[in-house]
């Protein structure tokens, strides 16, 4: 069972939304906010396994609020004795601690520097607002179990935008192909050429599990929580080029 907490600034979208999750039976809807700000807090308090994040704000406040939601500063904290949960919240099942919440991004927009801003602050996935209902469930899958969604009209853009981002940020660690033992490059390599886990194993002769764990310490690494994350530093240091 996955938990989902919305938070959306437009009604219609927020109802529409809880109605379409809550009719999955692997899907529960911890809560619902329109603020940005409670989305943050509801999210340390509730810890539920994806964010839906979506509406009309700013980008610029959601790429703070998926900065704050994917790296809260205590894991640990839970709401005091005088803290009543809001009206739209419900308890719901606490995540493991110092997991936080994985981000799907709702958008209405393919705005590839908007989507690249994001997934560095630590979103988990992209999908635009066009999206069927189907798409939309399977996304929030996908993320739950920590992998990544992008949609593909994006995908070339955002790679053109990390090829002309290579230059090392002010603060940022400093990381390179040499990071990575040689198995591990091997996965990395793979996991940016578009392979499954399964692909991966039988490709490279090793258990599913050892493919599991080579990505969990790639995404240590580099800093990174989900799999796009990893493509997009796989691009940047040249370790794959997008073909013509």
């Amino acid at each position: 069972m996955a938990s989902v907490l919305i938070a959306n600034d437009q009604p219609l979208q927020r109802v529409g939304l809880r109605m379409l999750l809550t009719a999955e039976p692997d899907l529960t809807v911890v809560g619902d906010t329109a603020s940005r700000a409670e989305a943050v807090r509801m999210s340390a308090a509730l810890r539920p396994d994806v964010v839906l994040l979506g509406g009309r704000h700013p980008w610029t406040d959601d790429i703070e609020t998926i900065r704050r939601i994917a790296h809260p500063p205590r894991l640990t904290a839970v709401p005091g004795p005088t803290e009543a949960p809001g009206p739209t919240e419900a308890p719901g099942p606490a995540g493991p601690v110092g997991q936080p919440p994985r981000i799907l991004v709702l958008t209405s927009t393919g705005d590839e520097g908007y989507a690249y801003a994001a997934l560095r602050a630590g979103a988990g996935g992209f999908l635009l607002e066009d999206a069927t209902p189907h798409e939309l469930t399977a996304a929030v899958r996908v993320v739950a179990a920590g992998d990544a969604v992008i949609t593909p009209e994006l995908t070339r853009t955002l790679i053109d935008t990390v090829r002309h981002e290579r230059a090392p940020r002010p603060g940022e660690r400093a990381l390179g192909p040499d990071t990575f033992t040689g198995r591990e490059r091997d996965v990395l390599v793979a996991v940016a050429s578009g392979w499954s886990n399964a692909e991966i194993a039988a490709r490279l002769s090793i258990a599913p599990t050892t493919v599991k764990s080579h990505v969990s310490h790639i995404l240590a690494k580099i800093g990174a929580r989900a799999r796009v994350q990893a493509v997009a530093f796989a691009y940047e240091y040249g370790l794959v080029r997008p073909a013509a």
